[in-house]
């Protein structure tokens, strides 16, 4: 797999592996004492593929130790269910990400669940090399990914060498990331010389061929300095001339062609190999106040924002976009709460009407929107049982990530709801070549 190519999880098939494993079937169903009545079919997509060697049937000696001597000694249909799970294990051997998921301890889960800042590994800022205080960093807080600002970007080669060498000191590869949408929104076209984007809003006229070739430059300025996600592209549409926080960093004023602009947008990303994240859900371009400075409030319904603010959402959901940003918002009319710790907006809506299935990540933690309201540890909580998966630069990483683990410990948080959303970023990981 290159580094640029999207994961799938298909493999190949051949008839005599399939063959192999039929056989392999055959023993183990005769071992907990049912008979075979025919052999497996190939499948359709088995019968086409080349052939190579099949490995030899383990003897009776080999089979896992489970099943020996397991007959008349686990309860009835206890040894089936094992015999059809090794079965399935063989079948369908474990993904990258499982294995490591496997492998990891508690500790390490819940850290997988941040994004921080460079200066938050090290307590000084800016980072602009990795030295022994970055490496130790890593090794205190082995998070998800580093989200770089400009302080951290002096030049092309130097932000490639810094993220390489934390690169090299992280057990689990990073998720190397920025805010790179174009426009007065920038971190290496200003501090690292990368080919540059003016603000969407600019090109709405020039249609998806252009949306899409701003985003593989993008792309491809953000690969050549080593960076392996975007947060990137804004969703929201500039639908409130009032509002100053989006303006002319969102690709239209209507949200027909907002929507077929973030699409195509996806698709550019992609094409220039790295993750993107759509911004700011439930849709920031309607509201009067900024979420850098408070909570701000969606002043639509439900329907509304349906026939309207999450068209260009679904558009980039359906293209494949990687992770969505929920922002600090108010919807009143669908919850009170704000959409960051929102089950209703994250999981009933985001995750299931919606049908997104990959990463859902927080907003900044640092904004005043958060800070003024709840502290690092209640904020994390709360975020993570409404659905979300990666929390974005807490004010106080070490609270944060405490408050995750005493709940898994008290027992209000399920270890295995950690599990779900550290599965999803190690997949994410995975598709993008980061895991070997």
């Amino acid at each position: 797999m290159t580094e640029n190519e999207r994961y799938t999880g298909t493999g190949k098939w051949t008839l005599p592996r399939v063959g192999a494993l039929v056989g392999i079937a055959a023993l183990i169903v005769t071992l907990a004492g049912f008979g075979l009545s025919r052999t497996r079919e190939p499948e359709p997509e088995e019968a086409w593929a080349e052939s190579v060697s099949a490995p030899e049937t383990p003897e009776a000696s080999e089979l896992p130790e489970e099943l020996s001597d397991a007959e008349g000694v686990l309860p009835p249909g206890e040894l089936e269910k094992q015999s059809q799970s090794w079965l399935s294990r063989l079948v369908h051997p474990p993904t990258k990400a499982e294995k490591l998921l496997s492998e990891m301890s508690i500790r390490e889960k819940v850290y997988q669940l941040f994004i921080v800042f460079p200066d938050q590994l090290t307590g000084k800022a800016p980072v602009t090399e990795a030295g022994e205080d970055v490496k130790d960093g890593l090794d205190r807080y082995p998070v998800a990914g580093i989200l770089f600002d400009r302080d951290n970007i002096r030049g092309g080669e130097q932000i490639y060498t810094l993220l390489a060498q934390m690169q090299s000191y992280s057990r689990i590869p990073l998720l190397m990331t920025c805010d790179e949408e174009g426009g007065r929104v920038n971190r290496l076209m200003s501090n690292a010389g990368t080919p540059y984007v003016g603000p969407m809003l600019s090109y709405r006229d020039k249609g998806p061929g252009t949306a899409r070739a701003n985003a593989v430059t993008i792309a491809h300025g953000l690969t050549s300095c080593g960076f392996n996600m975007d947060f990137a592209p804004v969703a929201d549409v500039w639908s409130n001339p009032a509002n100053t926080v989006i303006g002319n960093r969102a690709y239209s004023t209507d949200f027909d062609e907002a929507a077929e602009l973030v699409r195509a947008a996806v698709n550019g990303f992609h094409e220039g190999g790295v993750a993107c994240t759509l911004k700011h859900f439930p849709g920031h371009g309607d509201t009067y106040e900024d979420s850098h400075n408070g909570l701000a409030k969606v002043y639509r319904t439900k329907q509304q924002l349906q026939d309207a603010e999450w068209k260009p959402f679904r558009a980039g959901i359906a293209a494949g976009a990687d992770a969505v940003m929920v922002g600090h918002l108010i919807a009143g009319e669908i919850d009170p709460e704000p959409a960051t710790v929102s089950h209703v907006m994250v999981t009933d809506i985001l995750r299931n009407e919606l049908g997104f299935t990959g990463v859902i990540i927080t907003d900044s933690l640092q904004m005043d929107a958060v800070t003024e309201n709840y502290t690092s540890g209640e904020i994390a909580l709360q975020a993570i049982e409404a659905g979300v998966d990666i929390l974005l630069a807490p004010e106080f990483l070490g609270e944060a990530a405490e408050a995750l683990l005493s709940a898994v410990e008290d027992g209000r948080l399920p270890e295995s709801r950690i599990d779900e959303s550290v599965s999803r970023i190690l997949s994410l990981k995975e598709a993008y070549g980061l895991l070997g």
